[in-house]
């Protein structure tokens, strides 16, 4: 009764969390386009793009995904054999094991008229299932903890997917083990099963269970090796009458056997203090547990990430429904695995070392992002966080070919940026050359050039001096030691060089695009160099034209002094956003 209530229970909230989970693909939405479409558009559309596939000349290329990079991963085996290994073993052993033994009350059952799962090849198979997932697990610890593969973050959800597995798989060996050598399961077997009495019996009883402590590996307080043929003879007859057809050899059970063997020193001790029961207990409240938290944690993937490989594979962002897309793009978070190989092949993670941000990492954006479209408090010291991180991308579209579920990460990272920009929040790298990318996707509208504005205000807003064009500067604002930054770099302290000549100013493209280039961008070219001569910081660093620099290097290339006149722009602007970002960050 216990275990019936249990496993209803376990599959209601199974149930209730994959329509949860399913209702959040069309609930949620990430960027601002998808914002604006309902999520009964959103459903609707789902409904009629699954029925056109279906019924459709795209069903072949579902098949053919399904049999190539859901089922043998060959995706994941091109990168490496041995994530490919762990993940095979894990996968298919795991849904085997599910399948097969946990629901077999709803499948096996139903399938097999004679099925027990104590006999073969059902009790083979579940030993060989489970041996696959331990291998996994094995593997899994060993790349995450023993080789230390680069780049590969471990949080909570990865410890508690390892954990649950090996508490159901060891518990569920150990407790095969102790009911082969259990004494106690063996009455029960005879009460129930042999239909031999205790009383009227004994001679028949001793016979089967001599029987059993020699072939079945059985404890017995009673009988001991070596028996009798005669006794052997007996016992068999009466095994094969009454036990036979529900009962394989356990050999066949080989990593329960081989327990069984270890243990046998002391299965008498662990029979009486009724040892299969609590494992028992913790073999299915193990499973029970993992079954109704499964939609809510990391081990999701394993239903979410084939979805997320066949719409893929179907879908094109030219020619597909923009609402499916939307959805699409939501379910592609819950088909994460947190693998890592995004960040592994991730041509921005060496900033990482640079600035200490986690969600410079993509394996790690994804799940920012994913607490970010599904609408928790996030402070705005986090959204500034995962803002930079997004920012952070090179547009290589690396992680996106190398993803083993097919997540359009790219279009994931554009889309949160634009939405995270529109907060009003600055982001100082988008006025770095990283922003091309952004200006080749820029929308129409004023949507583009806000945040530019925004966050060049910032900076100014930080420089003293540039608030004061037309006053006459004191030298009490000199900053001594803004000399000793720029000499620090072989090509910024050549600043020193410059004898104003104004070339590095007439021959910038920036400039004479400009009818009064002094008005938009503050300072030139040359007198950017006076300022630095000067030691006069803040008006270095206020300037726009560091941020309107093409970096095409004509004022480096024509100075007659050979100042790295670009060069030194470009430090400029470091020390700029390094100078204003710790005050911003102090001030949330």
């Amino acid at each position: 009764m216990f275990f019936t209530i249990s496993l209803y229970v376990a599959l209601a909230i199974f149930g209730l969390g994959l329509v949860y989970k399913a209702s959040t693909w069309f609930r949620y939405s990430i960027g601002v386009e998808a914002g604006k479409i309902s999520a009964q558009t959103r459903f609707s559309k789902a409904i009629k793009g699954i029925a056109s596939v279906l019924f459709g000349v795209k069903i072949l290329t579902l098949i053919k995904v399904f049999v190539i990079d859901v089922v043998l991963q060959v995706r994941i085996l091109r990168q490496d054999f041995l994530r490919w290994l762990m993940h095979i073993c894990i996968y298919l052993g795991f849904m085997l094991l599910l399948l097969m033994h946990a629901l077999e009350s709803f499948i096996s059952e139903p399938m097999f008229t004679d099925y027990y799962s104590t006999v073969n090849p059902f009790m083979f198979l579940r030993d060989l299932f489970g041996l696959m997932v331990i291998i996994g697990i094995g593997i899994a610890i060993l790349r995450r903890f023993i080789l230390k593969v680069p780049r590969l973050k471990t949080n909570a959800m990865d410890h508690y997917a390892i954990i649950i597995l090996a508490v159901i798989m060891f518990s569920g060996i150990f407790l095969e083990a102790t009911k082969i050598t259990s004494y106690t399961e063996f009455q029960i077997m005879v009460e129930d099963y042999a239909g031999l009495s205790l009383e009227d019996d004994a001679e028949e009883i001793k016979a089967l269970e001599s029987y059993w402590v020699k072939e079945y590996g059985v404890i017995s307080p009673n009988v001991k090796k070596p028996f009798e043929q005669e006794i052997l003879d007996q016992g068999k007859e009466s095994h094969e009458m009454s036990c036979a057809d529900c009962h394989s050899r356990p050999q066949w059970a080989f990593l329960g056997y081989s327990t069984a063997k270890i243990i046998s020193p002391v299965a008498l001790g662990l029979d009486k203090a009724n040892m299969p029961t609590i494992l028992w207990y913790i073999h299915f409240l193990a499973c029970f547990i993992g079954l109704a938290y499964l939609p809510f944690s990391k081990m999701f993937h394993i239903f979410v990430s084939p979805l997320s490989l066949l719409a893929n594979a179907v879908m094109e962002k030219e020619k597909s429904d923009p609402a499916n897309i939307a959805t699409r793009q939501v379910m592609e978070l819950d088909a994460c695995t947190h693998c890592c190989t995004c960040t592994l092949n991730c041509s921005a993670a060496v900033f990482f070392e640079i600035f200490p941000n986690a969600n410079i990492l993509p394996s790690e954006k994804i799940i920012s992002i994913k607490a970010l479209a599904a609408g928790k408090q996030l402070g705005e010291q986090d959204l500034l966080h995962i803002q930079e991180g997004v920012y952070l991308c090179t547009n290589c579209n690396r992680c996106t070919v190398v993803c083993p579920v097919g997540i359009n990460l790219q279009d994931l990272w554009f889309n949160v940026r634009e939405s995270l920009l529109k907060r009003g929040y600055p982001e100082f790298f988008a006025l770095s050359p990283l922003s091309f990318y952004r200006g080749l996707m820029k929308e129409d509208g004023d949507n583009y050039q806000k945040p530019l504005d925004q966050t060049r205000q910032v900076i100014a807003d930080s420089c003293e001096l540039m608030k004061m064009p037309d006053k006459v500067l004191p030298l009490s604002n000199i900053d001594s030691a803004f000399k000793g930054i720029l000499n620090k770099s072989d090509q910024a302290n050549t600043f020193s060089g410059c004898f104003s000549c104004e070339t590095c100013s007439t021959v910038c493209p920036v400039v004479a695009g400009y009818d009064n280039p002094k008005e938009v961008l503050g300072l030139l070219p040359h007198q950017i160099m006076n300022a630095c001569g000067l030691g006069l910081k803040d008006l270095a660093l206020g300037s726009n034209m560091l941020w309107d620099c093409l970096t095409c290097y004509q004022c480096q290339e024509q100075c007659p002094q050979g100042v790295c006149v670009t060069d030194i722009l470009y430090e400029l602007k470091n020390e700029a956003v390094q100078q204003v970002k710790p005050l911003m960050e102090r001030k949330l």
